[in-house]
């Protein structure tokens, strides 16, 4: 599908039980891109979500018009690449947002991602925790000493040149993105990991925004043991093959 314009920006919100969450963050996102001149689209793809949060999405649609917010829903939890590659098939942006919906990631930092995408032309921005004045905010201790731990293996056994390896609130070329989801392989945590490993291999530069990153407000954390499990194996794999 053709873009409508260089100044549009698509938004891929992936959702699972976040019906409380998705009215304020869709308000937030209308509201920076319209303080802020740029045109825009945010698109919802929901996996099933047993909580009602597609019936969200449609009054959504409705207040702010199908051009703004499309649903795009799938029947159950499929993982977050493909819920991207979904997503991108219905954007008409030349730039792709992509980032969580539960809060944990403030829209006021997206006219900056775009700013320095301007500034040295890159073909990714990813909000960094870990640089300048980036930060972490509502985590417990335990939870902190795993981000940090994970972000320094990855740093030592991957050497991407980037800060901020797990973060997934990122702007992309469309072209860039879409080229990135054919070659990575990886799901769950690893997946954002490996984006930027591949965007490495491939060529891409990548600017940096240092962002405040807030524990979600609604709903339980995604983020268990099972995941820091294949977080690992994960890290291994791409240790080695790349």
């Amino acid at each position: 599908m053709a873009a409508r314009g260089p100044g549009r920006v698509s938004v891929l919100l992936p959702t699972y039980n976040e019906r409380d969450n998705l009215p304020l963050v869709v308000w937030l996102l209308a509201r920076t891109f319209s303080d802020s001149g740029i045109d825009f689209e945010i698109i919802i793809i929901d996996d099933g979500s047993p909580d009602g949060t597609q019936e969200i999405a449609q009054q959504l649609e409705k207040i702010y018009g199908s051009d703004k917010i499309l649903l795009r829903p799938r029947a159950r939890k499929l993982g977050l690449g493909t819920a991207y590659i979904h997503g991108m098939k219905y954007a008409t942006g030349n730039f792709i947002v992509i980032m969580d919906a539960d809060l944990s990631h403030h829209p006021k930092f997206i006219p900056e991602f775009i700013r320095k995408q301007k500034e040295g032309n890159f073909d990714i921005v990813s909000g960094t925790r870990y640089k300048g004045d980036g930060g972490v905010y509502g985590w417990d201790l335990k939870r902190k000493l795993i981000s940090r731990g994970a972000n320094f293996l990855t740093q030592v056994l991957l050497r991407p040149g980037a800060s901020d390896l797990t973060g997934s609130f990122r702007l992309y070329r469309k072209e860039v993105l879409q080229k990135l989801m054919e070659k990575c392989v990886s799901k769950g945590y690893v997946f954002q990991m490996e984006m930027i490993v591949r965007a490495r291999q491939l060529g891409y530069t990548i600017g940096e925004v240092p962002i405040s990153f807030v524990d979600r407000v609604y709903g339980e954390s995604k983020l268990g043991g099972n995941e820091i499990v294949s977080f690992l194996k994960g890290l291994l794999t791409l240790f080695a093959t790349t």
